[in-house]
């Protein structure tokens, strides 16, 4: 057998509708108590900073964005991760020139920003008007070599797509990371999507032979509740670690990466998988 090359992922799930300086704090506290207990990568929340705005269309709203290297989350917690040696990718709201991204800026564990991904698939409907504040992201797909492997982060909405996950492991992701917001319909009070919101992620996992994390809010803001449910899965799919509805707190999980990889391989799956395709 291989050698074993493991990896510890920090999810965290929280209540987020204070102040910036109030979900910095709260956030932080996660964090080290993730660090704590070993994690070596920590996942918050989607755009953690402040309540989810997008559940109106505000133009007030705008001055909560920030270029990537002033944005005050960015800047803190680049500090943090120097200071407790982990890699936390920081989900924020970015203005670069006039153009505006729902953004996630990778930090390894020196403090040093890797890059940023800009979210690709924006959502519009009601409770979640993210195209009134967000253009869809020029990134392309992003994937990232950090201190302790190679990470794909897709951001909320991004999570649906077949195609972000897949073009993220054959860019070399070793683990999914997806930062969220999601919870009640406003329009569609007896929708409840978490069921098949995990399904999405975890057929990711097992169609590309990879362990993934989500990360949601908990909490009512406004006339939307988020359901939580942040969960770590397994390579096969198997749920390692989930929090409920309503629960505050940390997940932490471990997995053997170079394990993980010979399965991909004895999978097939990207031996087999079809090179091009025609239509008739």
């Amino acid at each position: 057998m291989g050698a074993e090359r493991q990896i510890r992922i920090g999810v965290l799930q929280a209540a987020l509708a204070g102040s910036q300086a109030e979900n910095h704090a709260r956030i932080t506290d996660m964090v080290r108590q993730a660090a704590a207990q070993g994690a070596q990568v920590i996942l918050p929340p989607e755009l953690f900073s402040g309540t989810y705005f997008c559940r109106e269309e505000r133009d007030t709203f705008f001055d909560w964005a920030h270029p990537a290297t002033e944005h005050p989350a960015v800047q803190q917690f680049r500090a943090l991760a120097q200071e407790l040696g982990v890699v936390i990718p920081i989900s924020f709201y970015e203005r670069a020139g006039q153009s505006y991204y729902n953004s996630l800026a990778m930090v390894d564990a020196t403090g040093a920003l890797l890059g940023v991904y800009r979210k690709s698939h924006i959502p519009d409907g009601p409770g979640y008007e993210e195209k009134f504040y967000f253009r869809p992201g020029d990134t392309g797909f992003r994937v990232w070599p950090t201190a302790f492997g190679c990470l794909g982060v897709g951001i909320c909405w991004d999570q649906w797509f077949p195609e972000c996950a897949r073009a993220m492991v054959l860019m070399g992701a070793e683990v999914l990371l997806y930062p969220t917001a999601i919870g009640t319909e406003p329009e569609e009070p007896d929708l409840d999507t978490k069921d098949p919101w995990q399904r999405a992620m975890v057929g990711h996992a097992v169609s590309n032979v990879i362990p993934v994390a989500a990360a949601n809010r908990i909490g009512t803001e406004g006339q939307q509740t988020f359901y939580g449910h942040s969960f770590l899965c397994n390579h096969r799919g198997d749920k390692v670690a989930e929090l409920g509805r309503t629960d505050e707190g940390v997940l932490v999980g471990s997995f053997d990466l170079a394990m993980v990889r010979r399965h991909r391989a004895a999978f097939g799956f990207f031996r087999d998988r079809a090179q091009s395709f025609t239509t008739s």
